[in-house]
Formats: structure tokens, C-alpha cells, sequence
């Protein structure tokens, strides 16, 4: 089998078991917010506890990035992730209270911090076979189909009267397929690191100037995106969207996002990162569809944070391996991470706030802190990032 053929596998593979890691919580996450709501928890609560969980999982990133480098046991970290990211879910079933709920939900995004930069260094390992941005592309694209079939399989359970309880303990299913597809791939990639040949011009010390102005146009953008926990609440309060239906509307954006995932991976891999610049122009006017509008603008508010989605989780990590040393991507996958999740958390944070005192403050805050980012893009797309 040729290189780029057991490379095209590999990325498949290992798309498959985020496919089933993201069925297992991205299922979860369709309905967390509106479970949380149930329990008593308020809008800044459920704002609060969704930027709390990223900021905690991205944060550890950074550590993780670190120690993945310096013992380069990226399988074994790997695994220890996903194990953490998936087992907690079935439990959200037992919780009877939205605190013991939220920490389960914390508990999930810390195993997904330990799983993501050990994980995303293997697949840049193979993406440099195929395309990084085809690569990153395909795993997002397969990782999204996860995403669609968890919120529908919920959905389901809800219909069938199976209730909140139900729908969590269904996505026990596609835990225990995922990790058992990942041990496979260890035993038949032990080494991952042999697709890929060094860059001499990213030989050096630290992670280069370019890289850190990236990262401050992607955490303006962050914290503008409003995490699908606030979303579902703002559909339930309104009256946007019925228990069975928000389910089904988070199901549209992660199948929007797959395709977007594609599309955006390819663009990154013929005009480099710039075309970035167009994903967020086309997503930023999400949130006075979504916020502001009936259901019908819901939707399509939903189509457009799934395009954002896509397009982010294909050429941000993308991007970031042209930029850095290989024996130093972890560790710039994890500041990468720490840094997103940071601005993540405060805008998360704040616009749970603006919801309980306005959401046209809330709206207002989402498009203009994301129109920021897109002039220091513009500059980043200068360097011919791919």
C-alpha cells in the first residue's frame, strides 16, 4: 500500500472513532442545555457552566500539549482521553440536580482536553499524505456525521417518551464502539509520525510571531460564538423550538458543518488560510438569526453557526501545523487550544450575562467581536499559510 493510500486509511479510521466519540457527546450536548434548564439552572448558569467547561478543557490542553511532546506517548494519551471524553455521558442519565449535571458536563470536556493535541498531531502526521486541509477536512467531516446520528438517536429516545434519562443512556452505544476501533488503530499504526518528512524552514526555537497573531484573530472570533447550550435555552425559553425539535436543529448545524468541514478543507489547501476570512463573514450574522428571529430565521441562523463550525474545526488546526516545528506541534496545538478556550469562556461567559438583560446586547457583542478578527486574518492570509 502506498504512502498516501495508508495515510487516506488512517485518516479514515481515525474519523470514525471520533465519529462515534462525537455521536456519544455532541448527542449529549443537543440536549444539555435545555436539561440544565429543567433542573432549576438560569441562563447565566447554563452560559457559566458551557464557558466554564471549555475553559477548563482548553486550558488543560496546554499542559497536555506540553507533556505529549516531551514523552511523545501521543497513542497513550490519546486513548486516556477518549476513555474520560465518552464514559461520563451515560451518567448524565443518573444526575438529579443541574450541579451534579454540570459537572459531569466539565468531567467530559476534560477528557476531550486530553485527548485533542496528542490526537491532532497523528492526524497531521498523515494529513501531510493527503492535504491538511483535505485531511483536517475529512476527520471534521466524519466527526460531524458522529455529531448528526448522537443528537438524532436522543431525539428518537425523546419522541419514544424515553425523556431526558433515555436519551442520555442510549449513547453508551457508540462509547464502547469508538474505543474499541481506536485500539484497533494503534496495533495497526503504531508510528504515525513515518508519514511525514520534517519542514527544514520550520526548524527553530518557540513558536513563531505569526502564529501568536493568528491565534489572537481566532480568540476574537471564539468569543463571539455562542456555544449551542445557550441556543438550545434561548429556543426553550422562547418557544423557538419544542423538546423534540432542538435536538433536530443541532443535528442541521453538525451536518451543515461536515459539509463545510470539506468544502473549506479543500479551499485551505489551494488558496491558503485566507479563505478563512470568507467562513467568518458568511457565520458572524448567526446570531440576530438565531437570537432575534422566529423559527424559520432560526434555521437558518443554525445553517450559518454550522458553516462557522466546520470551517473552523478544518482550517484552524490545519493552519496551525504549516506554521510550527513538527517536534513542537503538540505543544502549539495545546497553547492553541488554551487560548480559544479562554476566549471562549469569557464570551461565553458575558453573553450568558447579556441574555438575562438583553439579547440585542448579546447580538450586538457576537457580530462585532467577530467582524474584529476579520482584518488580522486578512493580514495571517498574507503569510501563504497551507
Amino acid at each position: 500500500m502506498s504512502q498516501k493510500k495508508a495515510a487516506l486509511k488512517f485518516v479514515i479510521l481515525l474519523g470514525i472513532v471520533s465519529l462515534c466519540a462525537d455521536a456519544t457527546y455532541e448527542g449529549a450536548r443537543s440536549i444539555t442545555g435545555a436539561y440544565l434548564g429543567v433542573l432549576g439552572a438560569s441562563g447565566a448558569v447554563v452560559g457559566l457552566v458551557a464557558g466554564l467547561g471549555e475553559l477548563i478543557g482548553y486550558g488543560f490542553r496546554l499542559v497536555i500539549g506540553y507533556i505529549s511532546d516531551q514523552t511523545r506517548k501521543y497513542w497513550g494519551i490519546t486513548t486516556l482521553g477518549y476513555v474520560v471524553n465518552t464514559a461520563v455521558v451515560p451518567f448524565l442519565a443518573l444526575a438529579g440536580r443541574w450541579e451534579v449535571a454540570a459537572g459531569l458536563m466539565i468531567a467530559e470536556r476534560t477528557g476531550k482536553a486530553i485527548r485533542t493535541p496528542p490526537r491532532d498531531v497523528l492526524l497531521s502526521h498523515a494529513a501531510t499524505q493527503v492535504g491538511r486541509g483535505f485531511g483536517f477536512g475529512l476527520h471534521e467531516a466524519l466527526d460531524q456525521i458522529g455529531a448528526v446520528m448522537g443528537p438524532l438517536a436522543v431525539a428518537a429516545v425523546i419522541y419514544l417518551k424515553g425523556g431526558y434519562q433515555g436519551g442520555f443512556a442510549i449513547l453508551i452505544v457508540p462509547a464502547v464502539l469508538g474505543l474499541s476501533v481506536l485500539l484497533v488503530i494503534q496495533r495497526l499504526y503504531p508510528n504515525p509520525r513515518d508519514f511525514e518528512q520534517e519542514t527544514p524552514t520550520l526548524k527553530g526555537e518557540g513558536l513563531p510571531r505569526v502564529f501568536w497573531i493568528y491565534l489572537g484573530a481566532v480568540a476574537l472570533v471564539a468569543a463571539g460564538y455562542a456555544d449551542f447550550p445557550l441556543i438550545a435555552y434561548h429556543f426553550q425559553k422562547g418557544a423557538i423550538a419544542t423538546e423534540q425539535t432542538i435536538p433536530l436543529l443541532y443535528a442541521l448545524a453538525m451536518g451543515v458543518d461536515a459539509v463545510a468541514a470539506l468544502v473549506f478543507g479543500r479551499l485551505f489547501d489551494r488558496t491558503g488560510i485566507s479563505i478563512l476570512v470568507v467562513a467568518v463573514f458568511l457565520s458572524l450574522m448567526f446570531a440576530p438569526l438565531v437570537f432575534l428571529g422566529n423559527s424559520h430565521l432560526a434555521i437558518v441562523g443554525m445553517i450559518l453557526w454550522g458553516i462557522g463550525m466546520g470551517a473552523q474545526e478544518s482550517i484552524l488546526k490545519a493552519a496551525v501545523a504549516g506554521m510550527v516545528p513538527m517536534d513542537k506541534r503538540a505543544s502549539a496545538y495545546g497553547t492553541f487550544s488554551a487560548g480559544y478556550g479562554l476566549a471562549w469562556f469569557l464570551g461565553s461567559a458575558l453573553m450568558g450575562i447579556l441574555y438575562d438583560q438583553s439579547v440585542n446586547l448579546l447580538v450586538v457583542f457576537s457580530v462585532v467581536i467577530q467582524f474584529a478578527a476579520i482584518p488580522i486574518l486578512w493580514l495571517v492570509g498574507k503569510h501563504n499559510i497551507n
